[in-house]
């Protein structure tokens, strides 16, 4: 036996793989984001890995070049494929590589309409040769119109609860899929999905801005559906994101709505703006991406043209005076580091929900991997606890 040489303890020259793609939070958190669809059919590993790979951290051009080139090689493959439901499954991947293409870019960038129109085509075309049972619709709305997606379930989804699900500040019905539909398939629920104002082609198509009163729109969706299908023993309106706003506001005025999901928790968005204008007071956050896209999407989604306008137009999206009207079930999601809300307001909304038939928070820390915003990353995790909530709840 030698003598070890002399040099660094073993301890210290221990290799580790990261747990971040970018150190940047928005590039690392897409990054999960576009991976999140891999179960879903939507995304492969090393599809994206190869992508981002090319990418400088915070580089938003090279961003759109990155994954748009990979849309594009995804698509081009097709042709000789002779399998449909491999074809089906490479448009549901490319409609997700166009979408996160799009992501970064400004709301008036001339790119976002050619990579828009190419991310819907992919995602039907996907759709339609993965043979997915749907029914798209459009309803009248204020000064436009409504969309939504219905996806039905196997036989005897109509005795179970309808599952619906909205979106929240970036979100895009097409992207709703991937998020619930085929894991709420696989174990016999039908899923009703809807853009309101201030989303996805709510606002490209119609130029349709947020409204904090999306009961209006929630209404006219479920109103939809009772007239053209039937009406639900039970109904559970799933928010996603600022849907965790938007979800809970819905359930406080309508009284078809029996269980509500914050994925993850927003209690109060003005909070949330005040922290954002803070940070724009420091000039070197004018180069921060973080923060340029926030004021970007937040001028464009909300119909204004500075960030102070901006601050003043999410102050009404608060759950503060309307949580105690819930009476619904309420499930409340939180990511131990959310790096948008604050995990008090967990606490806040647990709290308001005074009439609720019952309130349950489940909050996933690091170690569990579901610790990012809406668990991205962990897209099991949190369906487990949505459906083993089902199962108490609504049997």
């Amino acid at each position: 036996m030698t003598d070890m040489p002399d040099g660094p303890a073993p301890t210290e020259m221990a290799d580790h793989g990261l747990s971040r793609f970018f150190r940047n939070q928005t590039f690392h958190f897409q990054t999960l984001r576009a991976l999140n669809d891999i179960a879903a059919n939507g995304a492969d590993l090393n599809e994206v890995l190869t992508a981002i790979s090319a990418i400088p951290d915070g580089d938003t051009d090279a961003w759109f070049d990155a994954f748009s080139g990979l849309a594009i090689r995804t698509e081009d493959r097709i042709a000789a494929c002779a399998d449909p439901l491999s074809k089906g499954y490479a448009w549901l991947r490319a409609h997700n590589y166009w979408r996160t293409a799009e992501f970064l870019l400004r709301p008036d960038d001339a790119r976002r309409k050619t990579t828009w129109t190419r991310e819907i085509a992919a995602f039907d075309n996907g759709l339609k040769l993965a043979g997915i049972a749907h029914e798209r619709f459009t309803i009248p709305y204020g000064d436009g119109r409504l969309r939504g997606i219905f996806y039905p379930g196997p036989d005897g989804w109509q005795k179970k609860p309808l599952i619906v699900l909205v979106g929240g500040y970036d979100s895009t019905l097409e992207e709703l899929y991937f998020v619930l539909v085929k894991a709420a398939h696989d174990r016999g629920y039908g899923v009703l999905t809807y853009e309101g104002p201030g989303q996805g082609g709510v606002l490209r198509e119609y130029g349709l801005t947020f409204t904090p009163e999306w009961e209006k729109p929630t209404s006219a969706i479920l109103d939809y559906f009772e007239t053209t299908q039937f009406r639900p023993e039970n109904t559970i309106l799933i928010g996603m994101s600022m849907g965790g706003y938007l979800a809970p506001r819905a359930a406080a005025f309508d009284s078809r709505i029996t269980g509500v999901v914050a994925y993850d928790v927003l209690f109060d968005m003005g909070s949330i703006a005040d922290r954002y204008a803070a940070l724009a007071q420091n000039p070197a956050a004018a180069k921060n991406p973080d923060l340029v896209w926030a004021v970007d999407n937040a001028c464009w989604t909300l119909g204004v043209s500075t960030m102070p306008e901006a601050v003043a137009a999410i102050r009404p999206y608060t759950l503060k005076d309307v949580a105690g009207k819930i009476t619904a079930d309420v499930l409340i999601l939180v990511g131990e580091h959310d790096h948008f809300v604050p995990g008090a307001q967990a606490i806040d909304f647990e709290k308001a929900c005074t009439a609720a038939r019952s309130v349950e928070t489940v909050t996933f820390d690091t170690l569990s991997g579901g610790a990012e915003h809406c668990q991205l990353g962990a897209q099991t995790l949190w369906h487990a606890t949505f459906f083993s909530w089902m199962i108490r709840r609504f049997g």
